[in-house]
């Protein structure tokens, strides 16, 4: 009667020591709000990339990213114009 009451309480106190033990996968995340806590979304890279996410969250209008896509491409023109070869082809 004894061993069978020891072999219980031994297996009890594992029982606990692996549903308490402080994994690390369980640690960090919240089990309860597994499905309530939504990744941040990822950061852009560029100017362009920003306007899109602002178009896509509905922070901007349509015409207001077409508006600024014009803006950014006429600054990128100032700053960077685009030479044309010449044609040596004697046409």
């Amino acid at each position: 009667m004894v061993m069978i009451v020891i072999v219980a309480l031994t297996g009890l106190v594992v029982a606990l020591g692996l549903a308490f033990w402080p994994w690390p996968r369980r640690r960090h995340e919240p089990r309860h709000l597994d499905r309530l806590v939504a990744p941040p979304p990822p950061l852009a890279d560029s100017l362009e990339g920003m306007l899109t996410a602002q178009l896509l969250r509905g922070e901007i209008s349509s015409q207001q990213y077409v508006r600024a896509c014009e803006r950014i491409a006429a600054r990128d023109e100032r700053r960077h114009p685009m030479s044309v070869p010449r044609d040596d082809r004697g046409v």
